[in-house]
């Protein structure tokens, strides 16, 4: 089966923080997909995994990975549904490329405020680790729900803030300084881990986040905790 995928546009031009997120990101692009499964100890695959079940997809889907940087995601929705047709989209093209050296992907540059789809072209919109890099969490919600066909589901998997407890103290060590450390023995690029961490702990926590994806109008939004609550998926429908 053949899906239209209508594009309207092209990148916009980048803010102070979109330069500075593609440039940290091309930087380590090229072991950028080692560092997750080192800092995660593996956990980032089984995260995707349960991310792309969430999103309930059907034979034959439009799914559209956005932010998908080396296409981790993409690459999990192909695998656990191969008839979907499916597009990853980032405004990093240095990931992306870097990403193809794994296996290819069918892949478009996007900015996530401002998507080349048409409204209602895709089924499923999922996101990994990309919601606290935006610039204006607001507007790409919104433009999320402008590409999903009514009936279709967002899902978004990102870092969070974990709740208060005992295991606080060596998740607050893990983040500020065995990340940073790995990002510079293994990427060259210890800032670009910092950031990580200070973008989790700047970022919503999970019942916020639901609540802002309530306010822009999806409906059955519901997230679950991941890992002692250092990450989470969240979904909704349109």
């Amino acid at each position: 089966m053949r899906h239209k995928i209508f594009f309207r546009s092209s990148l916009y031009p980048a803010g102070e923080q979109e330069r500075r997120v593609r440039e940290m990101f091309s930087q380590i692009a090229q072991r950028y997909v080692l560092m997750n499964h080192l800092m995660t100890a593996g956990q980032d695959i089984r995260w995707r995994r349960a991310a792309v079940r969430r999103a309930q997809i059907q034979p034959g889907a439009t799914v559209l990975d956005l932010g998908t940087g080396t296409g981790d995601l993409v690459r999990e929705v192909l695998r656990q549904v191969p008839s979907a047709w499916a597009i990853g989209a980032d405004f990093t093209l240095t990931m992306m490329h870097a990403g193809q050296r794994f296996s290819p992907f069918l892949c478009t540059a996007a900015d996530a405020l401002h998507l080349p789809f048409a409204e209602r072209t895709f089924d499923a919109v999922l996101s990994g680790f990309l919601m606290r890099n935006v610039s204006d969490l607001l507007r790409a919600l919104e433009e999320q729900f402008r590409v999903l066909k009514p009936g279709g589901r967002i899902v978004i998997l990102d870092t969070t803030r974990p709740p208060h407890n005992l295991l606080s103290p060596f998740i607050w060590l893990h983040m500020h300084l065995v990340i940073p450390l790995l990002g510079t023995l293994v990427t060259g690029s210890g800032s670009a881990y910092r950031y990580l961490s200070e973008s989790t702990e700047n970022f919503l926590n999970a019942e916020e986040l639901a609540q802002k994806m309530e306010q822009i109008g999806f409906r059955k939004v519901g997230f679950q905790r991941l890992t002692f609550g250092v990450a989470a998926i969240h979904w909704g429908t349109k």
